[in-house]
């Protein structure tokens, strides 16, 4: 009787724990792909056909060479450099889009916005509500590779999972 018990408890674990694993549905998009950030490439193009969420992130991989800056309309429309929102010259560059609406991102080396180092991203409201209203700038080492979506279990759902059984192992 006992071991069918702890059977019955350990299928309940395991049901429960299928059910508590939810898809994230936020994306990391490689800004320019294989191209990153760098002059020559034509950010317009690249973000056609993309669709933009607030959760996702953008991925800037560039040179020493470069700088990522977010700015304002003005300064994007003017490629003014120095009145930047956030800025970031590590090379790698992880911008969480926390906001809805336009987000602009140009290179703050002068004369590489007016080469085209320039980025207009409309974000759209998404399935997981921004943390804050300040932008946020992230460095980070590694490349995350782009449009992915990853599958997480639920902290809370999993105790809650485990203490379920637990009780049906010991009630049984």
């Amino acid at each position: 009787m006992v071991s069918s018990s702890v059977g019955l408890g350990m299928a309940c674990l395991l049901l429960v724990s299928c059910m508590a694993v939810v898809p994230s549905l936020a994306k990391d998009y490689t800004v320019g792909d294989a191209s990153g950030w760098t002059t020559g490439v034509d950010y317009s193009t690249w973000t056609s056909g993309k669709t933009f969420k607030v959760g996702d992130s953008l991925v800037f991989n560039y040179p020493s060479s470069h700088t990522v800056d977010e700015v304002s309309s003005s300064d994007y429309s003017t490629c003014t450099v120095g009145n930047a929102i956030t800025t970031d010259n590590s090379g790698a560059t992880t911008v969480a889009l926390k906001k809805a609406g336009t987000h602009y991102f140009i290179c703050g080396v002068v004369g590489h916005c007016a080469n085209g180092m320039k980025l207009a991203v409309k974000v759209e409201s998404g399935s997981a509500p921004p943390s804050n209203d300040k932008p946020s700038t992230t460095t980070t080492s590694t490349t995350k590779p782009s449009d992915s979506s990853s599958w997480s279990l639920s902290p809370l759902i999993a105790v809650v999972t485990t203490w379920v059984a637990l009780l049906l192992m010991v009630i049984s």
